[in-house]
């Protein structure tokens, strides 16, 4: 007998696993440089997309660049960085000045405005400077450090008389050799590249110290020696130190440049030669005739 019960078709079991495309999705995004790429690329990609649409705009560019100047001023002229004075240390109040007006900076200033290395390079370029150092100090102050040339003699360059320092390099000028009298006096083309061995001569000038009147360079290649009374000491191209020690020497032992000599000619050290003056010459001249007819008549 039929069953009046009607039974439902059999259907199969649900499968658990998941479509291919989610698979692969999973798959994917268990990879470690596609996940960070999906959590970080694409917010950056929709910032940049945002962005880009924003700075299309004229406008929007100008507004942004007002913002950020006005933020930088703001933050550059704060009371901490600004500097007020100017100290600059190490200088007479001559070369004060010349340093002050080589700096035109207008107070009060940001730091922020200020070239440091520039301005060091503008005072190193005047002449009475050797060196200077430039920083923003405590206080809002521009400290200028300043070491100057120091000069050991004057250069009679023409009519200008040069102040030198032991490099051979020019701090300055005199109006007058009256200005300087404590420093030698040294003149010829190329002295101040020989300074060392000019300063030489006149340390070992000794008891003729108070009568050098000045050294020569000669020739760019040897000195003269000047000395009161109109009197001149040539020396030799080479040792011309020992050469005036020797003049020095014969000179102590015959008073040789108390009598009418002019010229001490030292440029033979073999064959020292001496000049006499004019009316010292003509007065051995007339003793010599003298002496020569004497024995003449003899």
């Amino acid at each position: 007998m039929r069953s009046l019960i009607r039974r439902k078709p059999a259907t199969a079991p649900r499968d658990p696993a998941p479509s291919k495309l989610t698979y692969r999705y999973q798959r994917l995004m268990l990879t470690p440089g596609f996940r960070a790429s999906v959590r970080i690329g694409v917010p950056i990609l929709l910032i940049a997309a945002i962005a880009t649409s924003f700075f299309s705009k004229p406008e929007n560019r100008e507004m942004l660049n007002t913002r950020i100047a006005e933020a930088k001023q703001s933050f550059q002229t704060r009371p901490q960085f600004m500097v007020q004075a100017i100290a600059i240390t190490g200088a007479d109040d001559a070369l004060t000045a010349l340093v002050d007006a080589a700096l035109p900076v207008t107070f009060p200033v940001s730091s922020f405005d200020l070239d440091l290395e520039a301005m060091r390079r503008t005072v190193e370029a005047l002449d009475a400077v050797k060196s200077a150092s430039v920083k923003v100090g405590q206080g809002g102050a521009l400290e200028v450090a300043v070491t100057p040339r120091v000069p050991v003699a004057l250069w009679r360059d023409g009519t200008t008389l040069r102040l030198i320092d032991a490099d051979g390099v020019e701090s300055g000028t005199v109006p007058t050799r009256a200005d300087r009298l404590d420093l030698p006096l040294i003149a010829g083309d190329g002295a101040e590249q020989n300074i060392a061995e000019a300063l030489a001569l006149y340390a070992g000038a000794g008891p003729l110290r108070d009568r050098v009147r000045g050294v020569v360079r000669m020739g760019e290649r040897r000195w003269d020696i000047v000395l009161d009374r109109d009197q001149r000491i040539l020396l030799p191209d080479d040792g011309a130190v020992p050469a005036f020690e020797r003049i020095i020497a014969l000179n102590e032992a015959q008073d040789m440049l108390a009598r009418d000599v002019v010229v001490v000619d030292m440029r033979n050290a073999q064959r020292p030669t001496l000049r006499m003056n004019a009316e010292a010459a003509a007065a051995l001249r007339r003793v010599s005739e003298i002496t020569t007819n004497d024995g003449a008549g003899d």
